[in-house]
């Protein structure tokens, strides 16, 4: 494939991205910072968020299926999760996460656990989208 081609292939997923609602401005500007010293800034902040985001994930499906729910301590992890999904710009997610927060903090767990798995599923598509919008964009610099 020709590097125009590509290059207007990684423009117009990168656009579907933000139209769909998967990712915000912070994504951008994560974006800006990378440069000729860092090439690859994006993809490693990236990885670092799904590895991150991996462990937390884990540490919440745990502390959910302890009696009696500690939703202090659930919604601690909750609020770390959030706060690497807004350093990345991951708008859908954080919005799950919001939501779950309020559940947590009603002390409801049968939402928390609906919720938590809406936010899993909206997880896993983002990474899906990324590692594609990243592998076009590898292909884009390597042409």
């Amino acid at each position: 494939m020709e590097r125009n081609q590509l290059k207007r292939q990684v423009s117009h997923f990168r656009k579907s991205l933000f139209d769909q609602g998967y990712l915000d401005e912070q994504f951008m500007q994560l974006e800006d910072l990378q440069d000729d010293v860092n090439p690859n800034f994006v993809e490693e902040i990236v990885t670092s968020f799904y590895s991150d985001s991996a462990r937390l994930i884990h540490n919440i499906e745990q502390a959910l299926v302890n009696r009696p729910v500690d939703f202090s301590k659930v919604d601690d992890y909750m609020h770390q999760f959030k706060g690497s999904c807004s350093s990345i710009g991951a708008k859908k997610v954080k919005m799950e996460c919001s939501q779950f927060r309020e559940y947590c903090c009603a002390g409801n767990i049968e939402g928390c656990i609906r919720t938590f798995q809406q936010l899993k599923q909206e997880h896993a598509t983002l990474k899906r989208k990324l590692e594609t919008y990243l592998q076009l964009v590898r292909q884009a610099e390597a042409a």
